[in-house]
């Protein structure tokens, strides 16, 4: 993502143009037999069976939610949210599979997407920051921290700044927690999942991180037990994740960018996840709202909805590449929405942001809790 490069690191030769860097197009096209290999397949082999009970609590009063598609990359398919009457956890069924998975994360956070998204992570060292520092009121100086679901680092990287004697380490499926530990902004990057790397981190950090994390796992209550091994008591758990109660999710439905369609899988509410981390042997000490809402929920919803009206852009999981009269037209369209995209910075920015939490449009929620 971003490079991360430290000021006592030389400054890196420029990077040779157009003989070793392909243009987008040039990828784009070298993508496009394999995605076009898999969609010959069909889409159902993505998808587990359909669920008839609540994954949260058991309860077989479910209700349909959301129907929507992939509004991101505009990947083929359809995605059904689910709503539990009983406990109100919203959850996807039916789920993706281990390949849907794989095909629908391919060439987001990396490949076609990774420098986009590095740029936007990369960029916001002022809210990792204010992360970090809310866990000050309860543990100034931690040993050591753990953030699962690192990504690239990014995070670890401004923490240190708030606290620079901890020794700070990564946990990322993909290889963006090896990357970041070459980077320096972890001191060590493991790479898998957490589920399966908990027993040898057992009773080993004082802090464990998970900002939005926990809506991409397929399980949970199992991310939330590897915590509890893997920090000591007296340590701490952060956890950031997406407001399903934010009444943004009600208001602007499928537009709603939180929904994130279809790699989030979970949407838990607080109340759930408050029980369910006491019945696991954690105290909670600190629950917010207004602090880690993010401030995009109307300029996001009218680039959703710009984007799905104009035409394509050229995408390997399309057939064949726009021609010029539809690329000028998704320019036109881009261009004739622009002041609808400036209105609606204005009024997350400077009006909806100050009174979110109030109005509850606060698309996230964050809670500490303290392992017994």
């Amino acid at each position: 993502m971003s490079n991360g490069e430290h000021e006592h690191e030389p400054e890196p030769e420029p990077e040779p143009k157009n003989e070793l860097t392909p243009s987008r197009a040039d990828q784009v096209a070298v993508l496009r037999p394999a995605y076009q290999a898999d969609l010959a397949r069909g889409l159902g082999r993505f998808f587990e069976a359909r669920r008839t009970a609540c994954p949260w609590c058991g309860s077989e009063r479910l209700k349909t939610r959301l129907r929507t598609t992939d509004l991101l990359q505009h990947k083929p398919g359809r995605f059904s949210l689910d709503r539990c009457q009983n406990c109100g956890h919203t959850f996807q069924n039916p789920r993706l599979n281990e390949a849907g998975l794989e095909f629908y994360y391919r060439d987001f956070y990396d490949g076609l997407g990774e420098k986009q998204l590095g740029n936007t992570f990369a960029g916001r060292t002022k809210m990792y920051r204010q992360r970090a520092e809310s866990l000050l009121p309860f543990a100034s100086a931690p040993k050591n921290w753990l953030d699962v679901g690192t990504g690239h680092g990014h995070f670890c990287e401004s923490a240190r700044t708030v606290y620079p004697g901890t020794t700070f380490d990564g946990l990322d499926f993909t290889d963006g927690a090896e990357l970041a530990e070459r980077a320096g902004r972890v001191e060590r990057g493991y790479r898998g999942s957490f589920t399966d790397l908990a027993p040898e981190l057992t009773a080993h950090y004082d802090v464990v991180s998970m900002f939005h994390y926990l809506e991409h796992s397929t399980e949970p209550d199992r991310e939330l037990a590897a915590a509890h091994r893997a920090i000591h008591p007296g340590g701490h758990l952060l956890i950031e994740v997406p407001d399903p109660d934010s009444r943004y999710a009600r208001l602007l439905g499928r537009w709603w960018l939180p929904w994130l369609q279809p790699q989030h899988l979970h949407f838990i509410p607080v109340g759930n996840l408050r029980r369910g981390l006491t019945d696991l042997g954690f105290t909670v000490v600190a629950e917010q709202h207004a602090e880690p809402h993010d401030p995009v929920d109307l300029l996001a919803a009218a680039w959703l909805a710009l984007t799905a009206a104009a035409p394509r852009d050229d995408l390997p999981w399309l057939p064949t590449p726009p021609n010029r009269l539809r690329r000028a037209l998704r320019g036109v369209m881009v261009i004739a929405g622009a002041p609808a995209l400036i209105l609606a910075t204005l009024l997350d920015r400077f009006l909806v942001k100050r009174w979110s939490h109030r109005l509850g449009l606060s698309n996230a929620y964050r809670v500490l809790a303290r392992r017994d």
